[in-house]
């Protein structure tokens, strides 16, 4: 058992720049209590900050990414203490990352365990991972995101089916709807996010960030809008140093080493 001042959340930071997140308390099935959700944002926000991390790799257990929400902290909980509780602060650290997250997913992602994958940007999952909705069972619905972000990765009437049965949904079924980016061995989970990470860490972090704000934010908006916003990070990246370098590498063909400038 963990104690509550023990880390649940490991952080290793590679020479790639890539850093990997670990979920570990494995006797609760790395149920989501309060300290992993504090740690996760406190995590996230330092990485955030930290200039000499591109890319970062969120995993769990070999057989369970995260099983949900630790029933045990809300049981009995008011309306009022799950208001004071703010736990969408500790959300908001995750989801407003600038920096791509790559979920590594290998068995259970339910309840919140799948809303944390869904506030990644890419989602590798093993053969054996499994995602699912399940608040309704408890009498509940899904409080992290689960409505919303569900129904704009697969669509209305999937979403719908996965909230309102508290199905579960296996890996080839998540990439067949769009609810994964990509279903590898379970035994490659980790490799293959880490791999992706690398790529991606490779490249310009500048332009990077402005893919990943502009994408996520003009989702939302009138595709009017939305092009006007891409338009104007588009322009704003031509002021950036790795522009300059990328284009000069490519005219001189050879590699670009990009100083996110």
């Amino acid at each position: 058992m963990n104690s509550p001042n023990e880390p649940v959340v490991i952080l290793e930071i590679g020479d790639d720049a890539v850093a990997l997140l670990r979920i570990s308390r494995p006797e609760a099935k790395n149920a989501l209590n309060s300290a992993v959700r504090e740690q996760l944002a406190e995590q996230f926000r330092t990485l955030a900050a930290d200039k000499k991390v591109r890319a970062i790799v969120l995993t769990g257990g070999e057989q369970c990414f995260v099983a949900g929400a630790d029933i045990r902290e809300f049981a009995d909980a008011t309306p009022v203490e799950m208001y004071l509780r703010h736990t969408e602060y500790l959300w908001e650290a995750i989801g407003r990352c600038p920096k791509p997250v790559i979920a590594a997913v290998n068995g259970f992602a339910l309840g919140g365990g799948c809303e944390l994958a869904m506030h990644c940007d890419i989602i590798v999952a093993g053969e054996s991972a499994r995602f699912g909705q399940p608040e309704v069972k408890l009498g509940l619905m899904p409080g992290a995101g689960g409505t919303q972000r569900l129904v704009r990765a697969v669509g209305k009437f999937q979403a719908m089916r996965i909230a309102l049965t508290g199905c579960l949904v296996p890996a080839p079924e998540a990439l067949a709807m769009g609810m994964v980016s990509e279903v590898v061995n379970d035994d490659q989970t980790i490799s293959r996010a880490l791999e992706l990470a690398a790529q991606i860490a490779a490249l310009p972090p500048l332009a990077v960030a402005q893919i990943k704000e502009v994408m996520l934010a003009g989702a939302d908006l009138p595709l009017d809008s939305a092009l006007v916003l891409e338009r104007k990070a588009f322009q704003l990246l031509f002021d950036s140093k790795d522009q300059k370098e990328g284009a000069r590498a490519f005219l001189e063909k050879r590699k670009a080493s990009f100083a996110g400038e």
